[in-house]
Formats: C-alpha cells, sequence, structure tokens
C-alpha cells in the first residue's frame, strides 16, 4: 500500500516562483558563479515552492522546468566531495546534507502531485507514469549520494522505492515510457526501468568503487536498464545467466534468488538480456573499438572499461564464489596506525631517524627542534604516541587470512581513505600486519567501518634512498618498509615506500634494522595507492 506521508501546505508560504513562466524567469536570474549560494537558493525556494497551496498540474510543469538546473547544479556541487576521507569534515557534511536535502525537496514535490493523480484529480490522469517515474527518478538520487559518499542510508528507502514500484504495477503504469530530455538525454524512462537501474546499481556498489566509477555505472544503467525486465516468475534455461530478486515488502535490495523465499511480494530481474551486452562490449573491447565507439563514455580506457564490465558482469550475472579466504567472526581489539612513518614506527617500535652517515634531518627530528629546541636522545623515545604517532583502538568483526573488517571504537580519530596505508595489530598478535584500506564507510550511527587487505609477510622496517649515478649529495634516506618473499603464495620480496618514489631502474641503497646496508635495483610498480608504492626489486 503506497503512502505519501507529506506536510500540510501553507498559505504563508510564498515562494519566488508560483507557476511555469515566473520559474523560468527567476531561473534566468539565478547566478551559478557562486556555487554555495546557488545551490542554497534553488533549496531554500524549492522547499518554500512545495508548501506553497497551489494546482497540481501547475506544480507538476513548474517541477519539470525545475529539473535540468537542479541536475546541473547537483553535479556541481558533488565534486566538492569526490575522493574525500571519511568521516567528512563538518564542511563537507554539510555540503552532503545540502544534497540530499535538495534531492528530498524534487521528491516532496513530486508527491504532492502524485498524491493528488491518486486522490482522482482528471488534469493529472494522463500524467500517472511520469509521476511514478520521477519519484522513483529522485528517491534514487538521493540513495545514489549516499553510496558515492560512503555514508549509510536508512533502510526506510527501500520500502518507500518498492511501493512506488508496486503502485506503478497496480496501475498498470511500469512499463510506460516518459520522456527523459535532461541534460542532452533523450532517452525514454519508464518506472520498470528505473527501478531497475536503481536495484542493479545499488546491488553492484561496494565501498571500494570509486565516485567516478559509480558515476559511470549510472549512466550505462541509464541506458541499459530498458534491456531488463522485471517480473513474477521466472524461468532460466542451461547456461543462461540466473535472474535477481527482490521483495517488495523488505527493507532490502535485489538477492540472489536462493536467498530468498518465493511469495507474491517477489520479483525477479532477467540477467540473460544483460548478460549478453555486457559480453558483446567486452569482445568489441578486446577486438580494437574504443570505448567512445561503444558509447561506453569519455574519460575511461578501454583497460579501465573491460576491468569494469567484468567487475559488473559478475556482480549482476554470476554466482559470485567463495572468497579466497573464509572469514570468520573475531570480536577483539586491534590496535591500528596510518601512513609510512607511523607504520613504520610501530613496526620498529622505535620512531624513523636517519641512520648514521646519512645527510639530512627526520621529520621527527624537525618536530622535535620546534618543539623542545633539541632532538630527543632514544631514551627520551619511548611513547610513540606522545611523539605524534597515533595509535588507535578499532575493533575487528571478522577476519582471515586475507584480510580483516574493522569498526572505530571510539567516535573520533584519523579520517581514512581508500587505498590507503594502514598497519593492524590483533590483541592476540606479536607484530603489526600491513595492509591497505579497501574500503571505508560512515554507518547510520557516526561509526566508522573499513576494510582492510593485507600485504603478504610480516613487514620489516628500513631507511631507503638512492644510490649510485641516481643519487646526490643532498639526497638523505625515507621510512620504508620491506615485505619478505612467501614462497607458498608464490609472492616475491616488495618495497613498501612513499608514494611517487618508484623509478623503473632506479637503483636505491636500503638500511635494515641490524644496520646491514643492501643495493636494490627497482623492477616495476606492484601497485599504487593514496599514500604508498609497492615495488618489486632485484638486489644489485
Amino acid at each position: 500500500m503506497l503512502t505519501l506521508p507529506l506536510e500540510p501546505t501553507d498559505d504563508l508560504a510564498s515562494p519566488a516562483f508560483k507557476d511555469v513562466a515566473s520559474c523560468a524567469q527567476w531561473l534566468g536570474q539565478l547566478q551559478l558563479t557562486n556555487l554555495h549560494l546557488a545551490h542554497g537558493k534553488l533549496r531554500a525556494q524549492l522547499d518554500e515552492f512545495n508548501r506553497y497551496p497551489m494546482r497540481c498540474l501547475e506544480r507538476m510543469h513548474t517541477l519539470e522546468t525545475l529539473r535540468e538546473t537542479v541536475a546541473s547544479v547537483q553535479a556541481d556541487y558533488a565534486k566538492k566531495l569526490v575522493a574525500k576521507k571519511l568521516p567528512l569534515s563538518a564542511d563537507e557534511l554539510t555540503v552532503f546534507v545540502a544534497i540530499i536535502g535538495l534531492w528530498q525537496g524534487m521528491v516532496t514535490g513530486y508527491r504532492r502531485c502524485l498524491q493528488d493523480y491518486m486522490a482522482g484529480n482528471a488534469q493529472l490522469s494522463p500524467y500517472g507514469a511520469l509521476l511514478c517515474q520521477r519519484c522513483l527518478l529522485y528517491s534514487g538520487l538521493q540513495i545514489f549520494e549516499y553510496l558515492r559518499s560512503g555514508y549509510e542510508f536508512d533502510s526506510g528507502l527501500w520500502r518507500q522505492l518498492h511501493a512506488l514500484y508496486a503502485f506503478s504495477e497496480e496501475r498498470g503504469l511500469q512499463l510506460e515510457e516518459v520522456a527523459g530530455n535532461l541534460n542532452g538525454n533523450t532517452h525514454p524512462a519508464s518506472c520498470c526501468a528505473t527501478y531497475a537501474r536503481i536495484l542493479l546499481a545499488c546491488h553492484a556498489n561496494r565501498p571500494e568503487l570509486t565516485r567516478k566509477q559509480l558515476q559511470l555505472m549510472d549512466r550505462w544503467l541509464t541506458l541499459w536498464s530498458s534491456t531488463i525486465t522485471v517480473e513474477r516468475n521466472y524461468t532460466v534455461s542451461k547456461g543462461d545467466a540466473l535472474p535477481l530478486a527482490v521483495d517488495l515488502d523488505s527493507r532490502q535490495g535485489l538477492q540472489l534468488t536462493r536467498q530468498i523465499n518465493p511469495s507474491g511480494n517477489v520479483r525477479y530481474l532477467a540477467m540473460m538480456p544483460l548478460s549478453k551486452l555486457l559480453r558483446v562490449k567486452l569482445i568489441l573491447l578486446q577486438q580494437g573499438q574504443s570505448p567512445q565507439q561503444l558509447d561506453l563514455g569519455e574519460g575511461c580506457s578501454s583497460a579501465e572499461c573491460s576491468e569494469f564490465l567484468n567487475y559488473l558482469h559478475q556482480c549482476w550475472c554470476e554466482e559470485r564464489g567463495n572468497r579466497l579466504a573464509e572469514r570468520h567472526e573475531a570480536l577483539q581489539d586491534a590496535q591500528v596506525c596510518y601512513g609510512m612513518e607511523s607504520c613504520f614506527a610501530y613496526v620498529a617500535n622505535k620512531p624513523f631517524k636517519q641512520p648514521a652517515g646519512g645527510s639530512g634531518v627526520d621529520t621527527l627530528s624537525r618536530k622535535q627542534i620546534e618543539s623542545f629546541g633539541r632532538v630527543l636522545s632514544d631514551a627520551d623515545r619511548h611513547d610513540l604516541a606522545l611523539m605524534g604517532y597515533l595509535l588507535e583502538i578499532w575493533q575487528i568483526e571478522d577476519e582471515s587470512i586475507c584480510g580483516v573488517r574493522l569498526i572505530r571504537k571510539e567516535g573520533r580519530g584519523a579520517r581514512l581513505g581508500t587505498s590507503q596505508l594502514i598497519a593492524v595489530r590483533p590483541a592476540n598478535a606479536k607484530a603489526f600486519m600491513l595492509g591497505i584500506v579497501s574500503w571505508v564507510k560512515v554507518t547510520q550511527a557516526g561509526r566508522l567501518h573499513a576494510g582492510v587487505r593485507y600485504l603478504p609477510g610480516i613487514p620489516q622496517a628500513i631507511a631507503l634512498k638512492a644510490s649510485g649515478v641516481n643519487a646526490s649529495a643532498t639526497d638523505k634516506y625515507s621510512a620504508a618498509l620491506l615485505l619478505p618473499a612467501m614462497p607458498a603464495l608464490k609472492t616475491p620480496a616488495s618495497l613498501v615506500i612513499p608514494r611517487d618514489g618508484f623509478q623503473p631502474g632506479r637503483v636505491v641503497e636500503i638500511v635494515q634494522m641490524e644496520k646491514e646496508k643492501l643495493n636494490l635495483r627497482m623492477d616495476f610498480s606492484v601497485e599504487k595507492g593514496l599514500d604508498y608504492e609497492r615495488v618489486s626489486f632485484t638486489q644489485v
């Protein structure tokens, strides 16, 4: 049963526009050079407009007039949140809340119209499919912004989406096409296609996906979602991609068919047409066609598109296999630190300092000179935390030999981003494990969750500097870490160095804890993250 809880209108409301003509005039005068101010004005006037009592046909046409400006301003404003670490700062959180609020303003406006349609307003009778589609669309855009920003959303949003789609089915409106006509997109939309797009985007979303990947997926689904049908029953032939299922009476999105009990509320999304489309795109990319030729968009290489298309096919069209290593619950505390110098300090159990004979002054020494007027002796360096190397206590939720899932125990701490270097020592372990942050998100309760992928082997703290023909008299050592070879995993030894420190063929000198010096030649970059680079090497 669809219910549309709305605040009553107010005769005292006085928006800057009250019909299509005045709305177009107001938009023409809206200054977009100050994006923050423009966004605030747009949101305030939309909220005031939604409170204003008026004929709903005129309300609908006015909302349609607002759509393109709202979409453009939202897209530009959301760029302020690109690649931000979590939790968001106070200013960033203000931007995030404002974006969610403007999408909600569009939802509220179209809900008022849909409410009148449900009450039998004859003027709105031709627009039932459009009103349902717009309500689904803007509710979905709210969800997308939560996903892009790494914040968990209220599961009640699922109930609203499912109820809207069920209503469109009840009225026979789910397949009726309505005009998209937004930002140059003339691709027709329907309630079914919009609903499927939202479901699939959420099902494929993982916290480790970048905002760019999420936007790319959203664009692709806008083009492809019309190929997907939503059915009450399903049949599959041998070799077909299995459908995905959704319970319209639940607070969840898509699930595998084996995870859901059949009932009259369950709908099935046929994946075979999408599976064929994805495979054809992959084959054509392998044959040399460009992403632009295949309408996959600009700014994405063939290799990136192929990797992402494969990922989406696995998410949507394949039964996901077991993990490389089984996870198990492990409710225990763990010590956590971040960044090269902190990871070095806790792995070595002492801060980094220039080895004897090294030139320059290390970062810690500079800090000590600024704070104490001198470099402290090793005897003074008994508490790393007091020396500025923060160590946080997190709780392990589950773990495997490949990684761990953590939740921060305290409300405050360092901000985290994906592909960031991290060191973790569970309470029952003697040594720190080096890892990379795979994903990070904020729960509704405001707690930080993170997934960490371990790098193989127990790290060893080393000092590293350029050597041989690469070296200069002013070169100094920097903190780095050495990962040993792991024959059982067929993994050779590697260096973990500060980001952008890699040069192919570069010869470096490393000093190990036992003061042994070795010369190594960097071979190739194994992986590169936010603040580190992992490099293969050969001893020379």
